[in-house]
């Protein structure tokens, strides 16, 4: 991974399917615009796909594992010239302005975009529950049947051999549906669309137990343990960060930073 800012090469020892751990001592927020990337931190595993992407504030250690032909992005800022406004790894989903800023510096052809404007962009962008998992819809006539009912019944116990079943197709082809259509298997994509649905009970103060169950979850400790998996905290953890989340972010004297970006392909 080289700094093309400096010219600078990062003394670890990247390679097309990811890095082992290390830190920085700049934040750094990490993008897959293609294909699909899993960082590792000290709160758990973080997979980015398109639009979600991470900040790592500055000291977080950190590994990384990249799919084949993943495209990985990477913006960073200097710490005492950039307050960040999260003290862990951070999950945001980037819309289509911070998305456009994105790209547009990787066409730049060495010329530093205004990086306040960056920065602001980035910080901007919203977390938690604005920050969804990624969910997309299966276009084959079964799967979509089944995606439609989980997303408007999370709870639904059935297996995709019993949806199969009841749809008179084989749980084979089901199954290979959702895994060709949306890149996911059956079973993660029904675990995110009950992590997602959960976000917004969280938000209203219900029970992390009564959440849980509402949502489909046969156990407390198996929500709490898929949550922390996906989000890199336990629901009770992000109860208390979403309460206590400011109205925007941190704002510093402008000034010019030293950013640094880079971009590797898997």
């Amino acid at each position: 991974m080289t700094d093309r800012t400096t010219g600078a090469t990062d003394e670890i020892a990247i390679t097309a399917t990811g890095h082992p751990t290390h830190t920085h001592d700049y934040h750094q927020l990490l993008y897959a615009p293609l294909g699909r990337i899993t960082v590792t931190t000290p709160d758990g595993e973080h997979e980015l796909t398109s639009p979600m992407a991470l900040w790592l504030p500055a000291g977080t250690p950190h590994s990384a594992a990249f799919d084949s032909g993943s495209l990985v992005l990477t913006e960073s800022f200097t710490p005492a010239l950039h307050d960040l406004p999260f003290s862990r790894a951070t999950l945001i989903r980037l819309d289509e302005t911070a998305l456009r800023h994105l790209l547009a510096r990787t066409r730049g052809g060495g010329s530093e975009a205004d990086d306040d404007a960056m920065f602001a962009v980035l910080t901007c962008a919203r977390t938690d529950g604005d920050a969804r998992l990624p969910l997309p819809r299966p276009t084959s006539e079964a799967a979509r049947t089944v995606a439609g009912t989980l997303l408007r019944r999370p709870d639904d116990q059935r297996t995709a051999t019993e949806w199969a079943e009841s749809l008179y197709v084989s749980a084979t082809s089901l199954r290979r549906a959702f895994r060709a259509e949306t890149g996911i298997a059956f079973s993660e994509w029904r675990t995110r669309v009950r992590l997602n649905h959960s976000l917004a009970l969280l938000s209203r103060g219900h029970q992390v137990g009564a959440v849980a169950a509402k949502v489909g979850f046969t156990s407390t400790n198996g929500y709490i343990l898929a949550f922390r998996r996906h989000f890199g905290r336990t629901p009770g953890v992000w109860i208390k960060e979403h309460e206590g989340h400011p109205s925007g972010p941190s704002r510093r004297v402008p000034g010019v930073p030293s950013a640094r970006k880079s971009a590797t392909r898997g």
